[in-house]
């Protein structure tokens, strides 16, 4: 293997990473209600405008952003539960599609309104100059959110699958019935489970603005990519959502490297459309 393609499948690491953390905020919430939440793509985009706010009125960075955003749209998505999803989750699944798309595009003109139609980006030097490692470069901006992507989307996995409140979470996703009559309060677990997915989100957000442009529009690209990467990986799955979001991480950019950048997203789709042919329920899916 070629230096210049380990460079590649680094870099494709480190983005699926990213791609992992703002994924796994929507796994979560289809695991715990069974709801999409469409309006998941314009919570990253909040995140990245709070980075955005943060530097230009405070002057800071990745470390003074990052928990702002994981506070502010965990809040957000607590909101979001208990005004809107709680009731819509009493009627028909097109009742749930509907609120949340509804939702997604007043998130998304409130940011028109609030901070106009331009593209924002943040200075390159926020987070640190490259640097090579074994003869390859690594951006520190890069490198930053990779890092923390891959530690929080573990930490939330771990939550989940070993702690009481996971197990709490579990029970209510599984049966919120009979969980209630453990003493377990369904509501307050789907809210913790809309604050959880929100601080995740945020932080998804705050680190991706350190080097991708910020604008109203943007959560629609990373909508889409977070679909991709929790259907690849399995509805539900905040681990099968790591896996596959470091898979179409670096297929992204092995197939850019090797076929051209146009071409990138037709093999993800490609390969994401042969995963659900042999095995629909995704990577790591319930059957």
């Amino acid at each position: 293997m070629s230096m210049t393609l380990v460079q590649v499948v680094v870099s494709g690491l480190l983005l699926g990473a990213i791609y992992a953390l703002f994924s796994s905020g929507l796994t979560l919430i289809w695991g715990m209600m069974n709801v999409v939440n469409f309006a998941h793509g314009d919570f990253v985009m909040l995140g990245m405008y709070t980075a955005v706010v943060v530097w230009t009125a405070l002057g800071g960075g990745p470390w003074a952003s990052v928990p702002i955003a994981a506070i502010a749209i965990a809040s957000l998505g607590i909101a979001s539960y208990f005004l809107l999803v709680r009731h819509i989750m009493r009627g028909p699944m097109l009742a749930q599609i509907l609120g949340t798309f509804g939702l997604a595009l007043f998130l998304r003109y409130s940011a028109f309104n609030v901070f106009g139609a331009n593209f924002r980006t943040l200075p390159d030097t926020l987070v640190g100059h490259s640097f090579v490692l074994g003869g390859i470069r690594f951006e520190g901006a890069r490198v930053l959110a990779g890092a923390v992507g891959l530690i929080v989307t573990l930490a939330l996995h771990f939550m989940l699958t070993r702690t009481a409140i996971g197990s709490r979470m579990l029970a209510v996703s599984e049966d919120a019935t009979a969980a209630q009559l453990m003493g377990i309060r369904p509501q307050r677990m789907q809210a913790l489970a809309w604050g959880l997915a929100g601080a995740a989100t945020g932080i998804a957000g705050a680190l991706i603005a350190t080097f991708f442009y910020t604008s109203p529009t943007v959560g629609e690209t990373l909508a889409i990519v977070a679909f991709v990467t929790v259907s690849f990986g399995g509805f539900g799955s905040v681990l099968g959502a790591l896996v596959a979001g470091l898979i179409i991480g670096v297929v992204e950019s092995v197939s850019a490297f090797e076929i051209g950048p146009v071409y990138k997203d037709v093999v993800v789709y490609v390969l994401f459309v042969l995963v659900l042919w042999f095995r629909p329920q995704g990577l790591m899916g319930k059957t």
